[in-house]
């Protein structure tokens, strides 16, 4: 298959008048605008003085990984039978400070929860996650491990 292309835009918000004339004069803000979708303000992350309020790189690659696992689950999920019917993920990043304030994440560990239908093959309807990581777009471009703690629920 051909390489294709991802495009995104960033705008800087965080300008109070002065630019960065000082290391606290501004704001670390942002806007994520690819044109045709909903803009998304973005703040770096709180332990540095960012917004809580808004989505911080660290969100994005956190939400990005779980939602390439999840859509993968999905189309293994249907190709193998397995009636998926509701999904959530609360995936934990775990992240270090290493000197110099430069950081990285060293390891996620994604926990889906998954509703599959009555009769279903729990056994088999795990080992679909294990299987996501030789495909999903966003594991394979991470340096870190990703792990699974999945657990089910029959759908009544």
């Amino acid at each position: 298959m051909p390489n294709h292309d991802y495009t995104t835009r960033i705008l800087w918000t965080g300008n109070r008048g002065e630019g960065t004339a000082h290391y606290k004069g501004y704001d670390r803000t942002w806007d994520i605008a690819v044109p045709g979708k909903a803009v998304v303000h973005c703040s770096n992350d709180p332990l540095l003085g960012g917004d809580p309020g808004k989505m911080n790189p660290e969100d994005l690659l956190l939400s990005a990984l779980s939602a390439c696992h999840m859509l993968w689950y999905l189309h293994y999920a249907a190709d193998a039978g397995i009636v998926v019917t509701s999904y959530t993920d609360a995936p934990v990043g775990v992240g270090e400070v290493g000197r110099g304030g430069a950081g990285r994440f060293v390891k996620v560990t994604l926990r889906p929860h998954v509703g599959v239908a009555p009769g279903t093959d729990l056994v088999a309807a795990e080992a679909v996650h294990h299987r996501i990581h030789e495909v999903c777009f966003i594991a394979r471009s991470v340096n870190f491990p990703v792990d699974y703690a999945p657990t089910f629920e029959i759908a009544s």
